[in-house]
């Protein structure tokens, strides 16, 4: 049976503290989106940290149908609108501060960031 090797007492801790990182990241426009996810990964990556995603969440469809003629007469028309929102999530284990070397990328207009931050 073997024993892990023991820690000197006077050693400083080189070790940072290592959190859960969640990135998450919604656009309307998905080309922009995935560009900043792969720059994401990419980055992160380079830094040589443990990377879950991006995961794909199911795309949200806010719809409007209203009528055509303001006034109510005439036929019925319909115009029909919709919006959709996309979002990935990607997940980090890393020290704080190496977050905010990764996360100073360039972000495409019109993509929404929220980091959170988790302590295992």
């Amino acid at each position: 049976m073997s024993f892990p090797p023991k820690k000197e007492a006077g050693a400083a801790p080189t070790d940072e503290v290592v959190h859960r990182i969640r990135i998450t990241l919604t656009s309307r426009n998905v080309q922009n989106l995935e560009k900043v996810c792969a720059d994401l990964k990419k980055a992160s990556l380079d830094k040589k940290l443990h990377v879950t995603g991006p995961v794909r969440l199911p795309t949200k469809k806010l719809r409007i149908t209203t009528r055509k003629a303001p006034s109510g007469e005439g036929t019925n028309t319909w115009d029909r609108f919709e919006m959709r929102i996309h979002k990935r999530l990607i997940d980090l284990h890393a020290p704080s501060d190496v977050v905010k070397q990764v996360t100073s990328i360039p972000i495409e207009p019109g993509v929404e960031v929220d980091v959170t931050i988790n302590d295992r």
